[in-house]
Parts: structure tokens; C-alpha cells; sequence
């Protein structure tokens, strides 16, 4: 459960009041959640970094846990997000942290390299790959992908039908977590996630509520996310997908879309984010946008929650990473 060294504080941007965990003390290492997590999807991390010398601030991304919750689609866009994580970085480091994001929280985190960039001292991404934001609405191309074929995508499902997703999930939360978590794990090969299913489906449809959990996350630990998911519900976590319009209109056509900071990726072998388009693997494009790239890590045997499936492996691309920093 939680460690008792790990303290929270609130940091305030603007009128967003943000939950952030933070253990140890040195230099700052800020950790940006995915969808549907929590700030403790890094408490791995969390225990590993600050055991080497480094202050590690994890934050409940808005519309999470114990940070506020805006129902406007328009709070969520990668803009104010990424303001979110330069609040952070003020508040609790010197003015610069090393950024590490998984799922969502790795747009998130490089995009805050991209728009904050003196407070970015470099950029870590598990799960998604750097693929700078362009001007078209990213949802039109899953429609064109999938729903125009008949076939059912999670983000498309979110976003035309937000009532209907946000009733399913919320029914029982505990349960929902459970079922998307073990869909995109590795003990799945991440293959649930992506079922073949008509567009008519909803989310939960043919997923499995898996009993035993696999190891990598226990009882207590599933409670800590569906707790947290049955209080805030799931309007704001569901918001950031219906969001990527305003991305594309604020931050689409920005000139430089290239990052210069030390960049690498960490993403599992049987990731879903690697098949959302048939026949191309994004992890192979994880270098593209990235002028002082370190280097790609596959976890072998692992899914989509990489840091939390296998958290020794990860921790040790991470230092390796973050190590060879010093030595520029």
C-alpha cells in the first residue's frame, strides 16, 4: 500500500488545485499518470528514485483523485495539462525536473518538454511514443479507421457516446479497473484490448474480469484506483480523449514540433499502442521527433502498464537513462 515515507502536498495552478505525492529530496523527478491511474502508478518509481537521491513528485492529473475536476472538455487539452506539470515544476523542484509519463502522462510529459521547455531537463515516455500533435482532429482518423468499417475503438466509444461510457465504467468501478487493467497487461499479450468487435459494442463487452488478478497488482492495489475512480468519477479521466480537437487547434500548427531535451522510450513487448494501426508498430517511430534521442527499451513479457508489471526492469532503463545525463 502506501508508503509511509511518501507525503502529499497541493499545488495550486491558477483555479486547478493538483493532489501530488512526493518522496525523498534532491533534484526533481516528475511522474505523469496514464488513463485511468492514479499518482500511484509510480509508488515503484517513487521508492527506487528517491533511494537515489532525487525528490520524486507524482501528481494526480486533473479530473484524478484528489486534484480538481473541471467538466469542460476544453480543461483537458494537452495545453492545460502540460500547464498543470510547469506548475509542479515550480512549486516543488528548482525551476527544472526530469519528466517521466506513462500512457496519457507521456503526451503529457512531452508536450510539456515541447511548451515549457527551460523547465524540462529531459523527457522520459513509457507506453506512447512522441508523435507531435498536427492539425487534423486525431478522433476523425479512428472513425475513418474503425467506425466507418463496422469496428468498435475505445476513444471513438468515449467520445460519441460519452453518457453510455461513462454509465458502464462508473457502474462499478472496481470491476472496470480490473477488467481494462488485465485487457492491456501482458499476461493478456495485450490482444483484449483490441478485440475484434462491432462498433456497437461498448467498452467492457467481451473482457474478462479475471480471478486471481495477476500478481503484478494485488487486491489493495486495485482498491486504491477503484476507490478513487467510484469518488470522482469518470467524466473527467474520459474528457482528455474528447479534448485532442482542441489539441490539434492550439498547438496543431506550431512551428518546431521537435524536442531537443535527452529523450528516450520504455514501452512493454505486448503493448496495444503498438497495433492501433494494422501493419505498423508505433514504437518504431519513437526517435522521430526527438534531436537528442537515448534510446528505445522493450519489457519483454509486458503489456501497456509497464511500470507496474515490471517495475525492476523499467527502474533500470530509467537510471540508466537518467545516469547517462551527467555524462551528456
Amino acid at each position: 500500500m502506501i508508503d509511509d515515507a511518501i507525503e502529499f502536498v497541493t499545488v495550486a495552478n491558477g483555479d486547478i488545485s493538483l493532489n501530488v505525492a512526493v518522496q525523498g529530496d534532491g533534484p526533481l523527478m516528475l511522474c505523469i499518470h496514464g488513463w485511468p491511474e492514479l499518482w500511484y502508478s509510480w509508488r515503484h518509481q517513487m521508492k527506487f528514485f528517491s533511494e537515489r537521491g532525487y525528490k520524486v513528485a507524482a501528481m494526480d492529473v486533473r479530473g484524478y483523485g484528489g486534484s480538481s475536476k473541471p467538466t469542460e472538455i476544453a480543461a483537458y487539452s494537452l495545453r492545460e495539462l502540460a500547464g498543470d506539470a510547469a506548475a509542479v515544476i515550480d512549486e516543488l523542484g528548482d525551476g527544472s525536473a526530469i519528466v517521466l509519463g506513462h500512457d496519457w502522462g507521456a503526451p503529457i510529459a512531452w508536450n510539456t518538454a515541447r511548451l515549457h521547455p527551460d523547465k524540462v531537463s529531459a523527457v522520459a515516455g513509457l507506453s506512447v511514443p512522441y508523435f507531435p500533435v498536427g492539425p487534423d482532429n486525431t478522433l476523425d482518423r479512428w472513425r475513418e479507421t474503425y467506425t466507418e468499417q463496422g469496428k468498435f475503438f475505445y476513444q471513438v466509444y468515449f467520445t460519441d457516446r460519452p453518457q453510455e461510457a461513462e454509465a458502464e465504467l462508473g457502474a462499478d468501478s472496481l470491476r472496470s479497473i480490473r477488467m481494462i487493467y488485465y485487457s492491456g497487461c501482458g499476461d493478456a499479450s495485450g490482444n483484449q484490448f483490441l478485440r475484434d468487435k462491432p462498433d456497437t459494442a461498448t467498452m467492457l463487452e467481451g473482457l474478462i474480469d479475471p480471478d486471481p488478478f495477476p500478481s503484478w497488482a494485488s487486491d489493495d492495489d486495485l482498491a486504491v484506483y477503484g476507490d478513487a475512480m467510484h469518488a470522482g468519477g469518470w467524466n473527467g479521466p474520459l474528457n482528455r480523449y474528447r479534448a485532442q480537437p482542441f489539441d490539434a487547434e492550439q498547438i496543431g500548427s506550431m512551428p518546431n514540433p521537435n524536442l531537443g531535451q535527452p529523450a528516450t522510450f520504455i514501452g512493454g513487448e505486448h503493448d496495444m499502442v503498438r497495433k492501433f494501426v494494422e501493419g505498423v508498430d508505433s514504437y518504431d517511430f519513437a526517435a522521430m521527433a526527438c534531436d537528442d534521442y537515448r534510446g528505445t527499451t522493450i519489457i519483454e513479457g509486458a503489456g501497456h502498464w509497464v511500470q507496474q508489471e515490471d517495475p525492476e526492469a523499467v527502474n533500470i532503463a530509467l537510471a540508466a537513462f537518467v545516469d547517462g545525463l551527467s555524462r551528456g
